[in-house]
């Protein structure tokens, strides 16, 4: 085990270290998902696959909360798979080998992971703890997000049931986002599936996507690239 698991919550950081030693590149998700399904397995979660390899495990309500809406917490699988030059690592075989650097947690020459890894860890820590209080719970973890969103446009017929999401997929620690688009990227990740569901008549949802006038960020304003997005496409 790595040094990682002394940290807490304890449970989180397990689960992101076994996670981390999975090999797990944008459309080679078989060894994860095969991790996620043998997890639930283990643990006797009730789980479902679809034919885009998405995977969805569900647990009922802690007591006194068993009526109480479900909530479906999202996360993805793969990650964005990049290594300094000098770094000798093949991300299609080896564990990721991850340090604590001045209160960091950091990879040694490689992408560490953490997007979506720690999202990963959280839902399945959620599913787990037996001290969390919680109504239904569904855990959505989807394929390829990082080059195309293949996972989420591809979500299979009656995987989900809950209408509240907690995206796990986020770049600011200890913050919340609740109601606002955010970038165009974020809200396409973000209704994707529920915009599947629309498409295909199973569901009707209302999407509104809301930007601040004095900070637009779908409309107007400057539009960049993300770097780390743009070289995963390349490879």
């Amino acid at each position: 085990m790595s040094e990682i698991t002394k940290l807490e919550p304890k449970l989180v950081w397990e689960l992101f270290d076994a996670i981390t030693r999975v090999p797990r590149p944008s459309k080679k998700e078989e060894k994860i998902r095969e991790f996620l399904v043998d997890f639930a397995k283990k643990h006797n979660i009730d789980y479902q696959t679809d034919e885009t390899s998405n995977v969805v495990m569900r647990v009922p309500g802690t007591k006194g909360y068993e009526n109480r809406p479900c909530v479906i917490l999202q996360s993805h699988m793969d990650m964005v798979c990049e290594k300094n030059s000098d770094t000798a690592f093949d991300f299609d075989k080896d564990p990721i080998r991850t340090k604590i650097v001045d209160g960091w947690v950091k990879a040694e020459g490689t992408t560490l992971g953490a997007d979506d890894g720690i999202g990963m860890a959280a839902a399945l820590a959620a599913l787990l703890d037996p001290a969390l209080e919680h109504g239904p719970l569904e855990a959505l973890f989807t394929v390829d997000e990082e080059t195309g969103l293949t996972g989420a446009f591809g979500l299979g017929k009656g995987m989900l049931t809950g209408r509240y999401l907690v995206n796990l997929d986020s770049e600011d620690e200890g913050e919340i986002f609740i109601g606002c688009a955010g970038g165009g990227s974020n809200l396409g990740g973000l209704i994707s599936p529920f915009v599947g569901q629309m498409l295909r008549g199973e569901a009707d949802y209302r999407i509104i996507a809301v930007e601040p006038a004095s900070c637009p960020s779908l409309t107007r304003g400057v539009f960049t690239v993300s770097y780390t997005h743009l070289r995963a496409h390349e490879t």
